[in-house]
């Protein structure tokens, strides 16, 4: 499974906005500036993760972005489905509940598809933005020591 740009950049979008959003909105400007994400690309992106009520926005001069839920109630799953429509690696019409393939009583290769698309679904259904967003101030945090001893 290949992820496109869109996910790659929504997810990132998203670990800034939970660093970021804490106290208050974040400008599309300054996750754009900080992720060296096109603010037309943001703009696309954001309006999918609104839509799904991953994040909400607000208008004015203090306006800008936040998460629509805590980052440990939004899963990588629930973000990447949003932005990639779906998640299966390998889609076989022999795991189909209707209209499956012909062969599909036959054929246990539709076992290694399954398999595939369950360890993905739980790997990105487990793993929560909050974790995320912890271990990139982690890492943040590591580099700025690093850089104050230097």
């Amino acid at each position: 499974m290949k992820l496109s740009t869109r996910a790659r950049y929504g997810l990132r979008a998203l670990i800034d906005l939970g660093l970021y959003s804490e106290k208050e909105t974040v400008s599309l400007q300054s996750i754009a500036g900080r992720q060296s994400i096109s603010v037309g690309y943001l703009e696309q992106l954001m309006a999918l993760l609104k839509k799904a009520n991953i994040v909400t926005s607000s208008r004015g001069a203090c306006g800008g972005y936040r998460l629509g839920k805590p980052a440990e109630e939004i899963s990588v799953g629930d973000i990447l489905r949003v932005l990639e429509g779906g998640l299966d690696a390998a889609a076989c019409p022999g795991n189909e509940s209707e209209g499956g393939c012909q062969d599909s009583d036959l054929c246990v290769a539709k076992f290694v598809w399954k398999r595939i698309n369950d360890s993905i679904t739980d790997a990105v259904d487990t793993m929560m933005l909050s974790e995320l967003i912890e271990e990139s101030r982690r890492i943040q945090d590591e580099k700025s020591r690093d850089i104050t001893q230097a």
